[in-house]
């Protein structure tokens, strides 16, 4: 099966009452345990690369990698997604690259730190989804910056994340994602209720005031039939982190996105939910477990496979919470 997108993707799911989990991907082995656990659930999946991802392994290598995961999963649904492109011509490369999808973040100016104007998001946005469209790939926007409602601050995380951003920045208005939509014409718009990057997303378990579920419902209602994207959305499961420090890490106490949260989102219109963080955890953990438990071992493929087998647990279970698994079937 080619390459799909994620407009595909995601109009299934809306169709299901799910969400797709969008995972970031720099490796072999994250690319394996995702593609595993997706073939296992039957689901369609999102591979996306961040832009440090798309700096640290380059993306003639990535191209590489998702060639690989087609011809070893020809029957798998995969959408390669461009995760967070803060001009056109990043966008305008990854298109001319085989990405299916391109994510505009216009909602940041070209360094990647610095909040944008409505206008200017729109204008580059548009530019994206012109071109874009043209050629079947689907464009994902953004609408407000992505960021903490307890501290007021921005996450950064391979190098996107907002500096100097003003509080309402950080709770997307309902009636600026409608002029947005449609004026971009995007097919899927990332909102900003509270999550943020990175793995210090909340000093306390979450509440309305921290993660606006309310903003989501209000945004949902304006744009009924807009495919929502949550980023920042890891759990940052509490097991995993003591794993780590247990075995020499320095993780502080933080507290990541319930799913419980999540499965609500998703009955308020989001149907593309971002996790990075819980994969990065689970390989630190492994790896960090199994030096302790084998410090004689020097041969990575050792302990780099007890890696894949921490992230297909957990993309299992997020496609099974989500409402993913089983739709493969239908496309």
């Amino acid at each position: 099966m080619a390459l799909i997108s994620l407009k595909k993707i995601l109009d299934l799911a809306a169709e299901h009452s799910a969400a797709i989990p969008a995972f970031n991907v720099n490796n072999l082995e994250q690319i394996q345990a995702i593609c595993e656990a997706a073939q296992e659930m039957n689901a369609p999946i999102i591979l996306q690369a961040s832009s440090g991802a798309r700096s640290y392994a380059t993306i003639p290598f990535l191209k590489g990698l998702i060639q690989g995961a087609l011809e070893k999963y020809p029957n798998l649904p995969i959408c390669w997604h461009q995760d967070h492109g803060h001009t056109p011509e990043i966008c305008f490369e990854s298109i001319r690259a085989g990405f299916s999808s391109v994510m505009m973040d216009g909602s940041l100016l070209a360094d990647g730190k610095t909040p944008s104007s409505f206008e200017h998001n729109v204008t580059v946005t548009s530019q994206v989804v012109s071109v874009a469209h043209a050629l079947g790939v689907s464009v994902e926007g953004e609408i407000g910056c992505l960021g903490s409602l307890e501290t007021g601050l921005a996450g950064d995380e391979d190098g996107t994340g907002a500096q100097n951003a003003h509080f309402s920045d950080l709770l997307t208005d309902p009636e600026m994602a409608y002029e947005f939509a449609l004026k971009t014409h995007v097919d899927a718009l990332a909102i900003a209720i509270g999550t943020s990057h990175g793995v210090s997303k909340f000093q306390k378990p979450p509440t309305e005031e921290t993660l606006s579920l309310t903003r989501l419902s209000e945004i949902h209602q304006r744009l009924p039939n807009m495919h929502l994207v949550l980023h920042g959305a890891s759990t940052v499961d509490r097991a995993t982190v003591e794993k780590i420090n247990q075995y020499g890490g320095a993780i502080p106490l933080t507290y990541g996105v319930p799913i419980s949260a999540l499965q609500k989102a998703i009955t308020l219109g989001v149907r593309k939910i971002n996790i990075d963080t819980d994969l990065r955890l689970a390989v630190t953990a492994a790896i960090r477990e199994y030096f302790y438990q084998h410090p004689e071992v020097f041969d990575p493929r050792s302990y780099l496979k007890t890696t894949r087998i921490a992230m297909h647990k957990i993309c299992c279970d997020r496609l099974i919470a989500f409402g993913a698994a089983g739709l493969a079937a239908h496309l």
